[in-house]
């Protein structure tokens, strides 16, 4: 019998897996106690081995000094004994200074004494002479050398003295040196190293175990923080008390508050704006069900005829409503969706959007015009969103004007921004009113015209988008209407200029 074959993956999910990327450097968490350690325990692990050399070196030169002093005093006291009788270098010591002068527990000594030719007169021969010019020899002074002996390394004193010669003639200069091994200064400069060292030893973990606790004693503030926060309930947004934190983290702690408090704004303003558009959703569906209800009760043909057409009207509405709805909301999240910002010309965008609209000015009997630049009027946009901008400009303008006014859209170029115009003979709109037009469903008192009052906000948050500014004015053409007209003006930023080593155009995001 023939096992069955394993059960293999669908062929889609073996084309849409995707291995894991590999995480980058900036993804990985990083902990500050331990980056505060490592900064701090860094230099002093390095600045350890300095010390312990520079204190070799420092031990070296103490445990020198006090030995050189002793074969100095040695190279002294056997000068004095060197004289010079008929032209022949004579010495004084005897076979007991002699012995004392060797005699050593550690290390060995040795002496040599030399005439003024070279030749030997007295101790060791093998015993290097130093490497020194005639006219260099000093006349009566101690000086030091390393050296080796017998291969050993040695240290040497040696001194030239001054030979008296009868007759006048002048004196001649006999070598004295005395030289010893450095086992001695080896042993006291261990001695001074142990003595620096071992105490070190014994600090370091003491020192180190101190910084551990002075980093997490710093520190605690916070972890305190977060608890305080991490005990927060979910709909708690006021501010954290910045005086209960160091002076250090209150800039920090006052960045926060600031975020609850946008945060809280925002929050604030979704929860109004979604029971203003509730409030506003349910005029339309009660219309809609009062007038399917009536239209399922009557019986003449011609009353259910009005009821379906109210029902049309309302369907209408309501659809308009949730299309503002989600036009504003896609005009808010314009900066998170990344929707390319590309060059475009902006009298063209605004005569296609006129021409959209000339159908409803007809069955409204109002003038509807556009005047075109005499140049193209170069902007940095996106198509869709400017032209959902217009759109709501143009349509509150028709909404607003009685038959038989005039709606004008007019674009142009200043000298520093473009300039985008809408001008209509309606009531206009009041200086005390002109900054609350733009909030979300308000509606000036005393209007009879139909709105959902999000027209004028989808304006401004389009227009915030682009960097424009908006303004509204009384209509200066207005002047022969009996009514004052209003004029919306938005200035766009001029584009940047573009490179002129690329053929292509730039690509705006």
């Amino acid at each position: 019998m023939i096992p069955p074959a394993a059960p293999q993956p669908p062929p889609e999910l073996e084309l849409d897996y995707q291995p894991p990327a590999a995480e980058a450097d900036d993804d990985i968490q990083h902990s500050l106690f331990g980056e505060i350690l490592d900064w701090m325990l860094a230099p002093l692990l390095l600045l350890w081995p300095m010390s312990i050399a520079i204190t070799y070196l420092v031990a070296k030169s103490i445990a020198n000094q006090p030995f050189d002093h002793a074969l100095e005093d040695s190279v002294t006291v056997l000068a004095q004994q060197v004289h010079a009788v008929d032209g022949k270098v004579i010495k004084g010591l005897s076979g007991p200074a002699r012995d004392i002068l060797r005699a050593d527990d550690v290390d060995s000594v040795y002496f040599q004494i030399q005439g003024p030719r070279g030749e030997h007169v007295d101790g060791d021969r093998d015993l290097p002479p130093p490497v020194i010019d005639e006219d260099d020899k000093p006349r009566a002074s101690v000086r030091f050398r390393n050296d080796t002996m017998h291969g050993t390394p040695v240290r040497v004193a040696y001194a030239y003295v001054r030979l008296e010669r009868a007759g006048g003639d002048e004196p001649q200069l006999a070598l004295v040196q005395v030289a010893e091994t450095l086992e001695k200064r080896g042993q006291l400069a261990n001695a001074i190293i142990k003595g620096v060292i071992l105490p070190q030893f014994i600090i370091l973990p003491i020192v180190l175990a101190l910084v551990w606790f002075a980093l997490a004693r710093g520190l605690s503030p916070l972890a305190q923080l977060q608890e305080r926060i991490r005990a927060r309930s979910s709909d708690d947004l006021s501010p954290i008390a910045s005086n209960q934190v160091p002076e250090e983290i209150s800039p920090l702690v006052n960045s926060l508050n600031d975020m609850l408090a946008r945060l809280s704004l925002s929050i604030e303003m979704q929860k109004r704006f979604i029971a203003d558009a509730a409030h506003q959703m349910r005029t339309p569906l009660a219309g809609m069900r009062m007038q399917s209800e009536l239209a399922l009760r009557q019986t003449d043909s011609g009353e259910i005829h009005r009821s379906l057409e109210q029902l049309a009207k309302s369907s209408e509405a309501a659809t308009r409503l949730v299309n503002q709805l989600l036009a504003l909301a896609r005009a808010e999240n314009q900066p998170q969706a990344g929707t390319a910002m590309l060059p475009l010309d902006l009298s063209e965008l605004a005569r296609s959007a006129v021409q959209d609209w000339v159908p409803a000015s007809f069955a409204q009997r109002i003038d509807l015009g556009y005047e075109a630049p005499a140049v193209p009027v170069q902007i940095v946009g996106n198509p869709t969103m400017l032209r959902e901008l217009l759109s709501n400009l143009i349509d509150n303008a028709l909404r607003y004007t009685p038959a038989g006014g005039s709606v004008t859209v007019r674009v142009r170029a200043g000298d520093e921004h473009s300039l985008l115009e809408v001008e209509d003979t309606g009531p206009g709109i009041a200086p005390a009113e002109r900054t609350r037009v733009f909030e979300r469903f308000y509606r000036i008192l005393g209007n009879s015209a139909e709105g959902s009052g999000l027209g004028l906000a989808i304006v401004r948050e389009i227009a915030q988008q682009h960097g424009a500014e908006v303004d509204i004015y009384n209509n200066p053409r207005a002047q022969q209407a009996r009514l004052p007209g209003a004029l919306f003006r938005l200035s766009f930023p001029l584009p940047p200029p573009a490179p002129e080593d690329e053929s292509e155009p730039p690509h705006y995001g």
